[in-house]
């Protein structure tokens, strides 16, 4: 949208997964509304960049829950592939583990989950760290493993939370790339873009949105923003909304970073994946040749990821190529060319990669999804308190943020 109107009905602050789900199901019900997007791409977390005659996915790769996930119809509705291979991290190391260790090292992950269930079905909230086996050869493995999936420390994980997430471990991916399809999803959908929001006045009949290309006047307003932008301000509401903020505070975003590279020449090492370590808390999880692809693919998270970013790509390279060399040799690095890595937490419209609670905080995901006056409305995957950090929570949300909006119109 090249001029920003005057007025809307519904105006949607944010273009990724939930805005776009808020934006369809308006647009079904015959609502006039607008995505008011920061950037100047749709789908936020989810990225989908060419690379190496390929593409690669920046953000949200993973259909998690692919059995029950929404978003299977909505990629086979806009004509996307949708690729059912096993991905390479759910089955044993190709090097660096050798099977025996590999099943020791699953059966403590697996009694780990069972002593957080436990834990979390007497109602007592805590940190997800004091649940760890002591001792164990494989504590630093269990620590790391935990920065991939939370994007934080165990320490910052409530297990109630980290209890209710609803996953089938049944993982697919989008051939044609995960950002691509949202970028689908959103076609024919009215947007702004390079249209930031810093203020939402609620006092008066209607809202009114200050954004950097003006204001904006809206019935309802739908925000759909990372957690960071609502605890730090970045968004100010008048009337000022402190428990919102109290809410989205409480459920900070973890940070999740990739780095990629092509692989050329003859290169004969295993595929599947590795660990670049499994004795320390600051290792990468890699994928050689991912779904045949001639990449090498890493991922890291947590506080490892923020202090990697402050160095910059080229700290992310040399870390990630020292890791590689250990586990598969020093030439192995020979047959590498340096794609791209990822800054998410630098990332001035999302602070970070996917949400969890703070310990004795589970219960901040409903409050920061309640609607405030009918008018208010919050979606995001930090609102989802069983689909939480993924793709498809956040599209449930911006569905029933949409549904919310209908009821209370109609009042």
């Amino acid at each position: 949208m090249t001029s920003l109107p005057s007025s809307i009905d519904v105006a949607i602050v944010g273009a990724g997964s939930a805005g776009i789900a808020a934006a369809t199901r308006l647009k079904q019900a015959g609502v006039s509304a607008l995505m008011i997007e920061a950037r100047d791409r749709v789908g936020g977390r989810a990225h989908t960049i060419p690379a190496a005659g390929d593409v690669i996915d920046l953000g949200c790769e993973w259909l998690h829950s692919a059995d029950k996930n929404v978003l299977v119809a909505v990629a086979e509705q806009h004509g996307f592939t949708i690729d059912k291979g096993t991905p390479g991290w759910s089955g044993p190391a190709s090097v660096g583990l050798p099977s025996r260790d590999h099943a020791e090292y699953r059966k403590a992950l697996e009694d780990f989950f069972d002593a957080v269930e436990e834990a979390a079905a007497t109602g007592k909230d805590r940190a997800a760290s004091e649940l760890l086996p002591r001792n164990s050869r494989w504590e630093m493995l269990l620590r790391a493993v935990a920065t991939y999936y939370s994007g934080t420390e165990l320490e910052n994980i409530s297990i109630i939370d980290f209890d209710n997430y609803e996953d089938t471990r049944v993982n697919w991916t989008v051939r044609e790339g995960y950002g691509a399809m949202i970028t689908g999803a959103a076609k024919g959908l009215p947007v702004a873009f390079n249209c930031a929001v810093s203020r939402i006045d609620h006092s008066g009949k209607v809202a009114k949105l200050e954004t950097q290309r003006g204001t904006i006047e809206a019935k309802a307003v739908i925000v759909c923003v990372p957690t960071p932008l609502i605890a730090e301000g970045t968004i100010r509401f008048d009337p000022a909304l402190p428990d919102k903020q109290a809410a989205a505070a409480g459920l900070p975003l973890g940070v999740a970073n990739k780095i990629f590279f092509e692989i050329d020449g003859d290169f004969s090492y295993p595929r599947g994946h590795f660990y670049g370590a499994t004795d320390r808390l600051e290792t990468i999880s890699f994928d050689l040749f991912p779904r045949g692809r001639r990449m090498l693919s890493g991922f890291f998270g947590g506080a490892f990821a923020r202090d990697l970013e402050k160095g910059g790509a080229a700290a992310a390279e040399a870390e990630a190529r020292r890791q590689i060399a250990a586990m598969l040799g020093a030439d192995s690095n020979k047959h590498l060319r340096f794609l791209r890595t990822t800054a998410w937490y630098s990332d001035p419209f999302a602070r970070g990669g996917y949400s969890s609670a703070l310990p004795g905080h589970v219960g901040d995901r409903k409050k920061l999804a309640a609607p405030v006056d009918g008018r208010l409305f919050f979606a995001g995957e930090a609102c989802s308190e069983n689909f939480f950090s993924t793709t498809h929570g956040a599209w449930e949300t911006g569905l029933k943020a949409a549904a919310d909006y209908l009821k209370a119109a109609k009042r």
